[in-house]
């Protein structure tokens, strides 16, 4: 099997190298795992890996100053259907758009919008942006494989203050409460998105990770 992880410019992307060899090497997946700026190593990828942190804008030019990665991702994720994972911003890529310091166009695999999130306590308060730390999922047992072993109410790490809005309530299979439902993770075919921090999610980030690497949609 061969996964790489784009390196768009931001990302945690040494921690997130690091945990998928960990999970590949626990669950006995011969992988060859890498971090790619390389339009021909995408076409050649058995999984792509999106990871991403910052800006939405930054994010995506970061992505469209790869030469050719945009097109290569078209045709292995969109057009031979390979699986992929969206990370942080790299989830939030997958939209139509992101409204952080005006619109900025996403690759609009999954219709919808980040926009920024305005979350209230119970006593109709703010609460703190960015939503910083650990935080439940609320989801259905067994609605998707990436969430294979997990549990509802199990904690993941969250950074962020912009949320994805999904044109299509049935692509968001996980949310957390943050003032109110925010999504947590997407999916639908062989596309998939976390919105938080899988890397740095302790056992549990680790399930999903090794989950991936064992998915056929």
């Amino acid at each position: 099997m061969k996964l790489v992880i784009i390196d768009p410019g931001s990302g945690n992307l040494a921690s997130v190298l690091r945990a998928f060899q960990k999970v590949a090497a626990e669950a006995g997946v011969a992988a060859d795992i890498s971090v790619t700026r390389d339009a021909s190593e995408i076409l050649v990828a058995d999984r792509v890996v999106l990871p991403g942190q910052g800006a939405f804008a930054a994010c995506r030019r970061g992505l469209d100053a790869l030469p050719g990665a945009v097109a290569a991702m078209e045709q292995r994720v969109r057009g031979d259907g390979v699986p992929f994972l969206g990370i942080c911003v790299g989830m939030q890529l997958m939209a139509t758009q992101g409204l952080e310091h005006g619109s900025t166009q996403g690759l609009d695999w999954l219709p919808g919008e980040v926009a920024p999130m305005d979350p209230k306590g119970a006593d109709g308060r703010p609460l703190p942006l960015p939503q910083m730390g650990w935080n439940g999922l609320t989801f259905r047992p067994g609605c998707h494989p990436l969430l294979a072993g997990i549990t509802p109410g199990d904690q993941v790490y969250f950074v962020h203050s912009y949320a994805f809005s999904a044109a299509r309530g049935e692509d968001v299979i996980a949310s957390t409460d943050y003032g109110g439902p925010v999504t947590a993770a997407i999916a639908r075919h062989n596309l998939a998105g976390l919105q938080f921090h899988v890397e740095k999610s302790g056992p549990v980030g680790l399930r999903i990770l090794a989950n991936f690497l064992k998915w056929v949609p």
